[in-house]
């Protein structure tokens, strides 16, 4: 264990770059901010690098961290300067993105969210923790998706990535191995040529792409897929936010 008090010291300098996404894929690491966040690492057995807490939340959590090699004892300031957070909580950990993250799991199976050029990370966010929610096996970040583990991003999941695969690939190579496996795929989109998603059987197996905010799917994404979803607006407006739709049809669809 170390005490730290100074925002120059050189472990407080890399753990505040971890804020770039430079950084988080030089170091292989990201970062948690909060009690909550930390607690899901620790009961999920995540790759830990560092806890950094206070004094006071160390005095309160200490016998949660009997497992961790490296703890740091940090100021206020510091801890203001490493989360960027005016009032942070106190306790923030330095945790490893998983080995697996680009790499498609042995047997491919179960129910996947593919994000294609999805780029708000309240919407990834939100629909990360909606998939786990969901009973999902797993999430895609695709093509030009935003960092899954962005600070934004990562507050937004509270957690989900610790209780569900989360994958980083190319979203047509992903469609191309699920179809290899017998797998449907569905693309969303507003078009009067799309299946209405209440026309679909629900399953235990299958994948869901939602697309960019302004632009939906791309369409040489939704050339190769098996159907095309819409769901029906009864009111007047023009279209559902992403992660609304996603929710939507991630619990409509999944047996």
């Amino acid at each position: 264990m170390e005490n730290i008090s100074s925002t120059q010291n050189q472990k407080v300098k890399n753990w505040t770059k971890l804020a770039t996404k430079k950084q988080r894929t030089r170091e292989g690491s990201y970062l948690l901010d909060g009690w909550h966040l930390v607690q899901e690492a620790l009961n999920y057995d995540a790759p830990i690098k560092a806890i950094m807490v206070t004094q006071e939340q160390f005095d309160l959590h200490n016998q949660d961290f009997k497992d961790i090699d490296e703890i740091y004892i940090v100021t206020f300031e510091v801890m203001q300067h490493i989360t960027d957070t005016v009032t942070p909580q106190g306790i923030a950990a330095e945790v490893g993105i998983p080995v697996a993250y680009t790499e498609v799991p042995n047997e491919l199976s179960g129910t996947w969210l593919l994000m294609d050029e999805v780029q708000d990370p309240g919407n990834i966010g939100t629909m990360i923790r909606t998939a786990d929610a969901a009973g999902f096996t797993g999430v895609v970040a695709g093509n030009k998706t935003a960092d899954i583990f962005s600070p934004k991003v990562v507050r937004a999941m509270q957690g989900s990535q610790f209780h569900i695969d989360v994958k980083q690939g190319s979203t047509l190579d992903w469609i191309d191995m699920l179809h290899a496996e017998g797998i449907p795929v569905y693309g969303t989109e507003l078009n009067k040529d799309a299946v209405d998603y209440r026309e679909i059987e629900k399953s235990d197996s299958f994948a869901l792409i939602m697309g960019n905010e302004g632009n939906g799917v791309q369409p040489a994404v939704l050339e190769r897929t098996s159907k095309n979803l819409y769901i029906p607006i009864a009111g007047k407006a023009e279209s559902l936010n992403v992660a609304v739709s996603a929710g939507i049809l991630m619990f409509e669809l999944k047996k």
